[in-house]
């Protein structure tokens, strides 16, 4: 939309959109663009509220005013948690990860959650028919074991023939997260918000922690492509916000 939009510009059309990604729209200078703090496919907040959904509205639209673009600028409103006048439940795990007796390392601890998700993914598969995970060609299991040496860095290659390393761990982490949100949305009766997933997979699972924990390895790389995913495509710019990364 942002590169539309500078057509459409020199055509003598003003524009505005709307920004869910930053990043992105700082790379593409579009002509006018209010960036948002909402999850992915919701640019206007929650939905069946208009009142709040108008506001982002008139707040976009206000950036006709400016001619002396490109301007980016934040809204400071944040999205509402639900709906107005929803009072329904909030969303939980179909699983919970007790915390076993006596000491457990953080690769046993990955693996344990994996195979209490792993009825939960197939499920979910199931239902929809397809699957997000398997980007790496490898198991749950061996991409687990990949992350756990990598954020303890004790990982030597890359476990992927034929490609780099910031590749083969971007295809490897990718699959750990689809895994986990596929499981997670799996849940009887509703699957809850991609906000809620988020939450739970980055404070609540060693998954995500491990996951953090590959984050500062990788940061800390000599690979500028590694260290690029690491700290622009690892953790979900939403995810980054919440929890102050």
């Amino acid at each position: 939309m942002s590169a539309i939009g500078h057509y459409l510009e020199a055509a003598g059309l003003p524009t505005v959109s709307i920004s869910l990604i930053r990043l992105h729209t700082e790379k593409m200078r579009p002509p006018r663009a209010l960036w948002v703090p909402y999850e992915l496919g919701r640019p206007l907040g929650v939905p069946n509220d208009p009142t709040f959904q108008v506001r982002v509205l008139k707040a976009a639209l206000a950036l006709l005013e400016h001619t002396d673009g490109p301007i980016l600028l934040d809204h400071a409103e944040d999205a509402p948690a639900r709906a107005a006048g929803d009072a329904g439940d909030g969303w939980v795990c179909p699983v919970s990860f007790p915390a076993p007796a006596g000491a457990e390392t953080p690769a046993a601890a990955l693996k344990r959650e994996i195979a209490s998700l792993k009825p939960w993914q197939a499920l979910a598969e199931e239902r929809r028919g397809r699957t997000t995970v398997g980007q790496s060609g490898l198991s749950i299991d061996a991409v687990a074991d990949y992350v756990a040496a990598f954020a303890a860095d004790e990982a030597t290659r890359p476990p992927l023939e034929g490609v780099t390393e910031a590749e083969a761990f971007k295809r490897l982490t990718d699959d750990l997260q689809a895994f986990y949100q596929e499981a997670a949305t799996a849940q009887p009766g509703h699957g809850g918000r991609h906000v809620d997933v988020l939450d739970w997979f980055w404070d609540q699972t060693q998954a995500g922690q491990l996951l953090l924990a590959c984050r500062e390895r990788a940061r800390d790389s000599g690979d500028t492509r590694l260290k690029f995913i690491a700290e622009r495509l690892l953790v979900p710019q939403l995810a980054r916000a919440r929890l102050d990364l």
